[in-house]
């Protein structure tokens, strides 16, 4: 009987092209990076390698998916290695409908309220209106160190724990993130009235530990293009709820940017809320913690900056950029990291001065160098304290 091995020919002919679309991609990516850092009185080299294995795979016409994990060596705090699970997740796409699930990239439109791997699922849908996305994610999984997430006293003293591999127990609680919950609702367009780029999100967390912890943000950030110039808006109102208290905070941006040819010079400034008990606002509250400066590398809250930044592209491989930020802090509460200890009356917390070269002599080798200073004497916090200094190289090989 021909008929039926017929149509089952026709039923494989049919299936096939599905079928060959799936195909997996093989990668392997190896992270190095050598630091050496001073403070005037000590100087430290510290070693860190991570390797990432990584698998994608289209599934269908629709789907893909994408596993990474990461083996990390490192020297600082302690010596020894470091698993965890970095970008995993799957991704559909229906037309204009789009859905995501599983370990995901994100961030906030400003770039230092939520960033970083965050676990859970986001739909998002693109209109003539706009791309409009809403998401839900959980922190209480995520390796401590890559998510950053530091948001009181009790999770800050946790973070600085030693790992501990010896039971669960301790694994547990030295090597996961704090336990929150956090949505977000999101709104951009490329081209608002064919000239200004806008991305808005309102997000909000909740704390699912002991800590009692709320928060929501509403941000927005607009970029508006003009021939060789941009410029660049930004800002963020929040509110807070600990043990019965609610607070407000806020953070604004605003900068402007010259490009042409090869050459990119920006100037940026940034203040981000801190106490006030006059207008009733609470230091700025991100839900992770993103440092402000490449040697001087304080936390967001309480802080503002000036920053001019400067880049040129000497050839296809190799840039240059140079940076020079100046620190300052809008309440005396707002201790700085290299004086913790030190009372003063000065807002004034020094200039770094930061350079960096980026050669990519290949397109699966990268290699950065950056070196800068720290100088507080350029304050009136701390002038008499040391200079911090740091140099880093890092190099990239991606082998597929």
């Amino acid at each position: 009987m021909k008929t039926p091995k017929i149509i089952l020919l026709c039923i494989l002919l049919a299936v096939s092209p599905r079928l060959f679309l799936f195909s997996l991609d093989f990668g392997l990516v190896l992270d190095q990076t050598v630091e050496i850092i001073g403070d005037g009185a000590n100087t430290n080299v510290i070693y860190s390698g991570l390797l990432i294995p990584r698998v994608s795979a289209l599934l269908g016409e629709n789907g893909e998916f994408f596993f990474s994990a990461g083996l990390n060596f490192q020297t600082y705090p302690s010596c020894g290695f470091v698993p965890e699970l970095l970008r995993t997740d799957f991704n559909w796409r229906f037309g204009s409908l789009g859905f995501r699930i599983g370990r995901m990239v994100f961030s906030d439109p400003l770039g230092y309220i939520a960033v970083g791997l965050f676990d859970g699922a986001r739909v998002s849908l693109d209109t003539q209106a706009g791309n409009f996305s809403l998401g839900a994610w959980y922190t209480g999984l995520l390796y401590k160190n890559r998510a950053e997430i530091m948001m009181t006293d009790k999770e800050r003293e946790a973070h600085r724990a030693a790992l501990n591999f010896s039971n669960f127990d301790s694994f547990r609680r030295t090597y996961f993130a704090p336990s929150r919950l956090v949505l977000g609702l999101g709104w951009e367009h490329p081209s608002l009235g064919h000239l200004v780029r806008s991305r808005f999100a309102l997000l909000g967390q909740f704390d699912l530990g002991d800590e009692d912890l709320n928060s929501q943000y509403f941000i927005g950030r607009m970029l508006v293009p003009f021939r060789f110039f941009s410029f660049d808006l930004g800002g963020c109102f929040g509110l807070a709820q600990h043990s019965g208290v609610h607070e407000m905070f806020f953070s604004a941006d605003a900068g402007i940017a010259w490009r042409f040819s090869n050459h990119r010079l920006a100037l940026m400034g940034r203040y981000a809320s801190g106490l006030n008990r006059n207008i009733g606002t609470r230091t700025f509250l991100p839900i992770t913690t993103v440092p402000q400066g490449g040697i001087f590398q304080t936390e967001i809250p309480g802080i503002s900056m000036i920053s001019l930044d400067y880049l040129l592209r000497l050839h296809r491989t190799l840039s240059v950029n140079l940076t020079s930020s100046y620190f300052m802090r809008n309440d005396l509460a707002a201790h700085p990291r290299f004086a913790p200890d030190y009372q003063s009356n000065g807002f004034l917390l020094g200039n770094e001065f930061l350079m960096r070269v980026f050669w990519s002599p290949f397109s699966d080798l990268q290699f950065n160098l950056a070196g800068g200073v720290f100088l507080p004497g350029l304050g009136d916090v701390a002038p008499e304290a040391g200079n911090i200094w740091r140099v880093d190289l890092t190099a990239v090989l991606s082998l597929r």
